[in-house]
């Protein structure tokens, strides 16, 4: 399957379809004539992928994890817990950083309002 056709059947565009095989996260062969091949499995691959993004995991963990989801869109081994668990932890923080700094504008604005 041409890029073109895995970005049709997946919805994602050629160019991140290029940045997620420059990030370690999908495979291609090459034509004779030096165009992108990608094999049967790549639109579920694409659609992990873009599962896990949804996710809020930074494509280095993803290229780290990648080989140990299954199923059709997402579903993770057991023994990526811990690691999901972590990248849970540092989305909540960064969550609870915001709420204080938004507290903080609040009371700043106070007085004007």
């Amino acid at each position: 399957m041409k890029i073109g056709e895995l970005a049709r059947e997946t919805g994602v565009s050629v160019r991140l379809l290029r940045y997620y095989e420059e990030q370690g996260l999908l495979d291609a062969g090459r034509t004779p004539g030096g165009q992108r091949v990608y094999d049967a499995g790549a639109p579920v691959t694409v659609r992990r992928i873009r599962a896990l993004l949804d996710a809020g995991l930074p494509t280095r963990v993803i290229r780290e994890v990648l080989d140990c989801v299954c199923g059709s869109e997402a579903e993770v081994e057991p023994c990526l817990t811990p690691l999901l668990l972590e990248q849970l932890q540092g989305i909540e923080e960064r969550i609870a950083d915001l709420e204080g700094s938004r507290r903080s504008l609040t009371r700043l604005l106070a007085p004007l309002a």
